[in-house]
């Protein structure tokens, strides 16, 4: 049986008295797209970092593909391309010229360049100098750099940081084809719930150094219950109302979302919720229940304080 593309047993990292990584198990199945999602701080970094063996573990254990990252950190390293930020390649030189020195160094053939350019889609842009690359060119070159030798496992760190909504929809495309196209696993840590939830395939959600939340994106959303939204013409006032009512709820300017229990008959709790607001003299716009969403999901086990406030859900 193979084994996971990466699994953890109680990771820990700790920083002095401060303790950036707190017991994490994760496990990230075979040519999976998983979305590893938390707040600046939450420990995300400090677990790639381990992963990629840049930092020991203070305890606990990490594996790629089987392989212990500690005791076998070259092997391991062999199984692993990675992509932390778009930069360190040289202006001057054109993409196909900056990947062969990464491939002169691993000792690879040359056919690698023309493959990993190809496979993002950057071919025809190879002969051009970097410094006139866009960011999401610069982007794509990266993951050719961490492609090069096709290792099974990809660990990719805010791949869409700083692009504009085009390349963000060009780079989910991209991101949630890499496995089909080459076999790879692809780890994937992102603040954007939305982009998450159009490509992962599973998630793992941190929170002030420990692990949530994980599993099948698909399943965790289905077992939820459902939410219902109302749009009123006094959200506050009808928070207040619905949080009396046993509801757990968020609200925005212009609407309230009330979370339902496990098992409870969501139209039935909208028409009770859509009463009592109306008894209330509170303008009901539009009520029903919506299915739960990775935001809700993440809101759910991760409630953020005011000076934290929630990861960013939408594109722009």
């Amino acid at each position: 049986m193979m084994p996971d593309a990466i699994e953890t047993q109680a990771l820990t990292r700790r920083f002095k008295r401060h303790l950036a990584v707190d017991a994490v198990s994760l496990t990230v199945p075979d040519k999976a797209v998983y979305g590893f999602l938390g707040r600046n701080g939450a420990g995300k970094t400090t677990t790639l970092k381990m992963l990629l063996g840049l930092i020991r573990p203070s305890a606990g254990t990490a594996r790629i593909c089987g392989i212990d990252v500690v005791r076998n950190r070259l092997e391991a390293a062999r199984q692993v391309g990675a992509l932390l930020e778009a930069h360190g390649f040289y202006g001057n030189l054109s993409g196909a010229e900056n990947l062969d020195l990464t491939r002169a160094l691993t000792g690879l053939p040359r056919t690698e360049i023309d493959r990993v350019l190809e496979v993002v889609e950057m071919t025809e842009h190879a002969r051009r100098r970097v410094s006139d690359y866009s960011l999401g060119m610069r982007q794509r070159l990266g993951l050719a750099r961490a492609m090069l030798g096709a290792p099974p496992v990809l660990i990719l760190d805010e791949p869409t940081n700083g692009l504009d909504p085009d390349g963000i929809a060009d780079m989910r495309r991209f991101l949630g084809e890499l496995p089909a196209r080459t076999g790879a696993t692809v780890l994937l840590s992102s603040h954007l719930l939305g982009e998450i939830e159009q490509t992962a395939t599973h998630v793992g959600i941190v929170h002030q150094g420990r692990l949530v939340l994980e599993g099948d994106l698909a399943r965790l959303k289905a077992e939820l219950a459902p939410e219902i939204a109302v749009e009123t013409d006094d959200p506050a006032r009808a928070a207040a109302l619905a949080s009396a009512h046993g509801f757990a709820v968020t609200h925005t300017p212009d609407r309230i979302i009330a979370g339902l229990k496990p098992g409870e008959d969501a139209r039935a709790a909208s028409a009770a919720l859509n009463r009592a607001l109306l008894a209330a003299d509170i303008a009901v716009f539009a009520i029903g229940p919506r299915a739960r969403t990775l935001e809700g999901i993440y809101r759910q086990v991760s409630a953020p304080s005011p000076s934290q406030p929630l990861l960013q859900p939408e594109l722009v």
